[in-house]
């Protein structure tokens, strides 16, 4: 009787390999699912922080105009200041605001400006006094400059206290810290140079592109800062 153990093979099923048409279907159909999760996010997001940003600068309004108790929004239209249709409120369109205190009297604007930085694009508001032609506050909005450095522009008060009686004639002048000998001249942050220049350039462009708007309302509105128009 043959007692030897009987050796039987177990045969190997190789499993096919997924063609690369089927791995980048799936590839392309987790992609797409992926793109509308963070699409639908980015839509149903978007109208809080846009409300969110409007909230801020409606805010900083009162801050930059010192005594500002109501504003009314102002956009360019034929070349001259006009007051924006509160209709029209929602529409992307350049705008500055127009301040006055508790008994109707003008005091003066609140105006964007914005400038790249040293990491990101500068946002920032501040006001201007028409007839002085002096600006008497000033207020970051958005910046992702550099924790400990560039953050200082709004953070250092020496800084900050440049822009509370500026004159902007002739044009805004940096100068370094303790040089400051002229009222149109701003002294910079030391360490946060081009920060500081980045402020200082939005401000100049800004009184570029709405200083002859200005001048010429308060000079057809016959203002003196003592009465609403």
């Amino acid at each position: 009787m043959n007692n030897q153990p009987v050796h039987t093979e177990i045969p190997i099923v190789s499993s096919a390999e997924p063609s690369s048409l089927r791995l980048i279907m799936t590839l392309g159909i987790a992609g797409f699912f992926s793109g509308l999760i963070l699409v639908s996010a980015y839509v149903f997001t978007l109208p809080l922080i846009e409300r969110n940003k409007e909230e801020a600068l409606q805010a900083a309004i009162y801050r930059v105009l010192p005594g500002c108790s109501s504003y009314d929004a102002m956009i360019l239209k034929n070349g001259e200041l006009v007051k924006q249709d509160k209709n029209a409120a929602g529409q992307s369109v350049s705008r500055i605001f127009l301040g006055y205190n508790d008994s109707g009297t003008v005091i003066g604007f609140a105006i964007p400006a914005s400038e790249p930085g040293f990491v990101d694009v500068i946002r920032l508001l501040y006001g201007f006094e028409g007839i002085g032609k002096v600006i008497v506050g000033f207020e970051v909005l958005d910046s992702k400059e550099t924790p400990g450095l560039g953050d200082r522009i709004f953070k250092d008060k020496h800084f900050v206290s440049n822009f509370t009686a500026l004159a902007v004639e002739p044009d805004l002048e940096a100068v370094k810290t303790g040089a400051k000998v002229k009222p149109n001249q701003v002294e910079t942050i030391t360490g946060a140079t081009i920060s500081s220049k980045a402020v200082i350039r939005a401000l100049q462009k800004s009184l570029k592109e709405w200083r002859s708007a200005i001048d010429a309302y308060v000079q057809k509105n016959q203002l003196t800062y003592n009465q609403r128009p």
